[in-house]
């Protein structure tokens, strides 16, 4: 008798991790970070505490996954046009955190003590993982030919994504769409193509020239 197959599709704790993922955005967006626990979550989201803990390791990690996970570049393809995946990245960096309820949430992880798991879960899950995401699409198109060696990739990275976290931080202007095209085009001039003519994202369509 042969084995019957078991039907595909996600696995259980994948379920639960999209509903802990979907019952944190939506803690977030109508009651505030301050109501947002692990039973809470899980309560709402009928997820068990042992699969929330599999995947995160407090309420502050959950709240950044979830902000994030509306336009997760996790999973960008390193093979992409570089100018193509860093605006991609950008822009679903920026509209994380465009709306002011996704800044409040941002600025009271910030406001925390450094050593706090709040501070750290938004220095570690978006300002370092962001950085390094971006600063392997550089090196990847660095070992393709597609740009010029960037003198110091360290220096480049952090030039790319410090505005948009200095602008959330700080909010004397605007997150949005156009800001992450504008950013796109600077990254540009720090990091130009090697062959000239290669195709590229036209990220001006706001009107606006630079910053």
């Amino acid at each position: 008798m042969e084995p019957t197959q078991k039907p595909r599709g996600r696995l259980p704790s994948q379920d639960a991790h999209l509903r802990a993922l979907r019952a944190t955005h939506e803690i977030l967006m109508t009651e505030g970070f301050g109501r947002l626990t692990v039973e809470t979550v899980s309560a709402r989201s009928r997820a068990g505490k042992p699969t929330i803990y599999r995947y995160w390791a407090n309420a502050s990690e959950i709240a950044m996954a979830a902000l994030m996970a509306d336009g997760s570049f996790d999973d960008l393809e390193m093979g992409r046009l570089l100018y193509s995946a860093l605006q991609a990245q950008l822009r679903s960096l920026v509209a994380a955190f465009a709306t002011t309820r996704r800044r409040q949430v941002a600025l009271t992880l910030a406001a925390a003590d450094p050593e706090s798991e709040m501070a750290k879960a938004l220095r570690n899950s978006v300002m370092l993982s962001s950085r390094e995401t971006g600063r392997r699409l550089i090196l990847a198109a660095q070992a393709h030919g597609e740009i010029e060696d960037p003198t110091n990739i360290e220096v480049v990275s952090d030039m790319i994504y410090a505005p948009v976290f200095f602008r959330l931080l700080v909010g004397h202007l605007r997150l949005d769409a156009g800001f992450s095209g504008r950013l796109t085009d600077e990254a540009r001039k720090l990091i130009p193509l090697k062959v000239t003519g290669s195709p590229t994202l036209s990220t001006a369509a706001d009107g606006h020239s630079g910053f």
